[in-house]
């Protein structure tokens, strides 16, 4: 868990490098069939004894559209827009939909604790998010409710892929997933990439596409997948919030961005919350 939020932590400010360099649409175009071929490879290498039955196709599916039409595309089109800070808030709320969700179709139950926990970290999240990040408008409210939407379907491929993962895998099942969204994603992503100025890109670019592709799509994903296997996800939820305060200390290490009093009560309060679960 700790190598997951460490490395989903510094994947913001490392894509917000790249897609400085490289339009979003072409970014993604390249990620997503990098983490694919990958992915497959892996999975081709790795011996699987039990083939997939037909019966669970059309939820593997169901995992794919979550992942990269509805979360990953929905999510840089909201971006598009919304606010510079509300894309990141936004998705803050992602535990909080997790944890929800976990307790509706998994029935796992609702420990007063673990509960608490939540909340306390939550609040952290929001406090760091709060601090200037969001602006009140209608301008934004179509971008706000299109990230709304990919942030609940990245909750939803958490909660739908649970039982396919203990049957089949994480590797194989991230792989599938992600491979078929991207075939979905490919014709729009490919309009992109054709139309895309090459020159305006630089190698370090290149390298956050790299970095997105293996760090997030592969490792982050197989990871987040593997882990849901042993873990309930209202709990996985929870260390979730970790994931800003690695984002705004890499930021601020390496991107010049000044460091709040909000992010120091809010990244306290998040690693309280952590710790009321586990103890």
């Amino acid at each position: 868990m700790a190598i997951l939020q460490l490395v989903a932590g510094i994947c913001y400010p490392i894509a917000k490098y790249g897609l400085g360099h490289i339009e979003p649409f072409t970014f993604a175009f390249y990620r997503f069939i990098l983490a694919s071929v990958f992915l497959l490879v892996l999975t081709r290498l790795k011996k699987n004894d039990r083939p997939v039955e037909r019966h669970d196709w059309p939820r593997i599916v169901l995992l794919a559209v979550l992942i990269i039409p509805l979360n990953q595309t929905l999510f840089l089109v909201g971006q598009a827009l919304t606010g510079a800070g509300h894309g990141a808030f936004i998705f803050s709320t992602t535990p909080i939909w997790i944890f929800l969700l976990a307790f509706i179709h998994l029935g796992e139950r609702m420990k007063l604790r673990r509960l608490f926990g939540f909340v306390i970290a939550t609040a952290g999240v929001m406090a760091i998010m709060m601090s200037g990040a969001v602006q009140i408008g209608q301008e934004y409210l179509i971008g706000d409710l299109i990230i709304m939407v990919s942030v609940i379907a990245w909750a939803y491929y958490t909660v739908v892929g649970k039982d396919l993962v203990r049957k089949y895998g994480a590797l194989r099942m991230t792989a599938y997933a992600l491979s078929i969204g991207s075939a979905i994603y490919f014709p729009f992503g490919l309009y992109h990439a054709i139309q895309f100025d090459y020159s305006r890109s630089t190698l370090a670019a290149w390298g956050s596409v790299v970095y997105m592709a293996i760090g997030l799509s592969v490792v982050v994903y197989v990871l987040w997948y593997w882990l849901l296997k042993y873990m309930d996800a209202s709990r996985m939820a929870v260390y979730h919030n970790i994931q800003p305060i690695i984002a705004t200390a890499v930021a601020v290490s390496f991107l010049g961005e000044t460091l709040s009093l909000w992010y120091v009560v809010g990244g306290t309060a998040v690693i309280a919350g952590v710790l009321v679960t586990e103890v």
